[in-house]
């Protein structure tokens, strides 16, 4: 290694520096005079023209690397394809749903989801409050099961009647649903487009308690999705179920 180190040293800048300071000693000792110093600077001058161009040549040569290692990557990237649908664990559950409620706006769907998630004050706080108050979201249009109707008027609106923003809430659709799949369909500030997070009810995705059930795994459906006019359809039905006055 260190023979590797000695023979990358730059030899011949070594060489003209000693040659300087040998040409400079003997000019101020008077042993030499201008006629001799004269030769040994032309020398110098010759030897760092060369090494200039010795390392301009090395920086092209670098360069076109570079290039076409970026041109490469390009390649590879253009290949890649994003993806549609990212699970999401329950590590990570709690800050993929705080990072959608916080980015989304516009008009937001919430299709089917369980309101006991909301009965708790401090998950109140983090999955549902962020999204009334905030300022970019104009409107929440809850999709609900006609049994969620008693837990809506007496745990979760008096709750969001006291958000700043509690005038988006629209007035929940109530209809006849299978507990099946559940979602928030909503605009990302993030991506430019439209995305979801959606669940399942029941096991694995879904834990079951006597209190309430908590979501475990979710699905972050990307803008890209072809899921997405899915869901879409799939609140639309909604509209058709058949409805409690």
């Amino acid at each position: 290694m260190k023979f590797r180190q000695f023979l990358s040293f730059e030899w011949d800048a070594i060489a003209g520096i000693v040659a300087a300071v040998a040409a400079i000693i003997l000019h101020l000792l008077h042993i030499a005079d201008e006629y001799i110093i004269l030769p040994i600077v032309l020398a110098l001058l010759g030897l760092l023209f060369i090494n200039f161009m010795r390392h301009t040549r090395n920086n092209e040569l670098t360069a076109e690397q570079v290039e076409q290692m970026t041109h490469m990557v390009r390649k590879i990237q253009a290949t890649l394809k994003h993806p549609e649908v990212i699970l999401v664990g329950p590590r990570n559950l709690r800050h993929a749903n705080e990072q959608f409620v916080r980015h989304m706006s516009g008009e937001t769907i919430w299709f089917n989801v369980c309101l006991s998630m909301y009965k708790p004050q401090p998950l109140f706080d983090v999955l549902l409050r962020p999204a009334v108050d905030n300022p970019m979201v104009s409107s929440i249009q809850f999709v609900l099961d006609i049994s969620q109707k008693e837990l809506w008027e007496k745990i979760v609106y008096p709750k969001i009647a006291t958000c700043p923003g509690y005038a988006k809430v629209r007035e929940p659709r109530w209809c006849r649903l299978s507990k099946t799949t559940s979602f928030i369909l909503a605009d990302s500030q993030l991506s430019g487009g439209t995305e979801a997070l959606l669940s399942f009810w029941g096991e694995p995705f879904m834990a079951q308690s006597v209190e309430r059930d908590v979501p475990r795994f979710i699905f972050h459906v990307q803008k890209n999705s072809e899921l997405l006019p899915h869901l879409v359809e799939l609140e639309r039905a909604g509209l058709h179920a058949p409805q409690d006055d």
